[in-house]
Parts: structure tokens; sequence; C-alpha cells
């Protein structure tokens, strides 16, 4: 098994809430009119893909999970046969949307405190230095506006060419993720961006399209490889740490 081969220790960047939005404003639906039930089987086919590459998943994330098949099964009832609930919260959804728009709210502020001290950065006070500290850029932006789950929806993609397991799976050349780490450096090396899909787009087998996506997420994490995406949704690159452009 490939687990057993290499396991990636690799941060989960975001909780079951960025999830959430992340399907929401990927299917472009209302945040205060989920459908439920498309939702819910897309939150459980990203959790299956977080188990099968065997990243740590936090407890939340079974929670929600929890939560939303309970949601999903009080929206399946008649409405005189739901439990009883406030009047303002007769729909089953409605707890759920309030901690997302909440959420919501919060992030949206971070970031735009985040983006304000990037700004400041630059100011200098009048008498100051004259000119501005020569400041290199930080590899530890391995993820340049681009979200684990962008990851995790190209990787589904690439893992849906091969529907089934036949015998080619198991007369095929065995790959391990440290050799799919020398092929990726390798190509990224040559100053020019890696397209995502160009990674998977010869690969023959389940286990070679996910010893490569291990492979990926180990570079992230190390550090070794930056990742963007320039467009919601769009189409993923990957630069080499030394030579993404800043």
């Amino acid at each position: 098994m490939v687990q057993d081969e290499c396991r990636v220790q690799l941060e989960v960047f975001e909780g079951p809430l960025d999830l959430l939005l992340y399907l929401i404003r990927k299917e472009e639906v209302d945040i205060y009119d989920i459908p439920i039930e498309r939702i819910t089987t897309q939150y459980m086919e990203y959790l299956g893909l977080m188990r099968m590459l065997d990243l740590n998943i936090a407890g939340e994330f079974i929670v929600m999970a929890a939560t939303l098949m309970m949601i999903k099964s009080r929206m399946l009832l008649p409405e005189e046969d739901r439990p009883a609930l406030e009047p303002e919260e007769e729909d089953p959804r409605w707890d759920l949307v309030r901690r997302l728009v909440e959420y919501k709210k919060f992030k949206e502020a971070a970031e735009h405190l985040l983006q304000r001290e990037i700004l400041q950065e630059n100011v200098f006070p009048h008498g100051g230095e004259p000119t501005a500290p020569s400041v290199e850029p930080d590899p530890s932006l391995a993820l340049e506006n681009i979200s684990l789950f962008d990851l995790l929806a190209a990787f589904n993609q690439a893992l849906k060419r091969i529907q089934t397991e036949d015998l080619t799976e198991i007369f095929a050349e065995q790959f391990t993720v440290a050799d799919k780490i020398e092929e990726i450096l390798l190509r990224a090396r040559g100053g020019r961006p890696l397209a995502f899909s160009s990674l998977f787009r010869e690969a023959a087998t389940r286990h070679e399209i996910v010893c490569t996506f291990l492979a990926l997420l180990e570079l992230v994490r190390l550090r070794q490889v930056t990742v963007r995406q320039e467009a919601d949704f769009g189409d993923i690159t990957i630069w080499s740490a030394e030579r993404a452009p800043v």
C-alpha cells in the first residue's frame, strides 16, 4: 500500500467550515439555501479522498460529516414529522447557515487585516530609511492563492480517469513516492510553470496517481515547490521554489 510506504505528515490548511464554503462557492449556490444533499455528497467525497491519502483529518471534519447527515435526514422527513424547533429555526439547515455566515465574516475580516498589514510593511515614515530593506521571498508561502481543497479537486479528476482496478494494476510497474519526488523536482527545475494535469497525463494506474499526488504534497510541505492558481477553480501550476516568480 502507498500509505504504508510513505505517510505524508501534512497539515490540513483549512477546517470543515472552509471546505463547506469552498463547495458552496464551487457549486455557485446560495449560502442561505444550501442544497444539502448535493453538498453532503461532495463533502463525503472529499473526506474519502483525505482518508485515502492518509492525511491527518481533524475530529471536526468527522463531526461536520455527522451534522450534515443529520440535517440531510431531517430534510427528508415531512415537516410535520420533524423534531420540534424554535419558530425561526424550522429549517434544519438554519444553524449551519448561521455558523457559515458568521465564520465567513470573520475570515473575510482577517484577510482584509492581513492585506492591510502587507501594505503597511511598505510604508516608511518621513525621515526614516531612504530605501526599503531588501526582503527575500518567504519560502514558507508554498501555496499561492490556492487551498488544499483545490488540490484535492484536481487529484480527484485525475483519479476518476481510472475507474476500476484491473489486471494492468497488478502487472504495472510499481512506483514509489520517492521516485515521483525526483521526477517532479526534475521537471520543475526548467524555470517554467509545470501544469498540475501534466503530472498525471501518462499515469496508468491508481497507484501511480496516488504516489504522484503524495509526492507533490510532500514537496509542498518541504517548501521545495510552490503551487499557484491564477483564477478560482482554474488551472493549477507548479513552480520550483528557487525559480518561482515573486
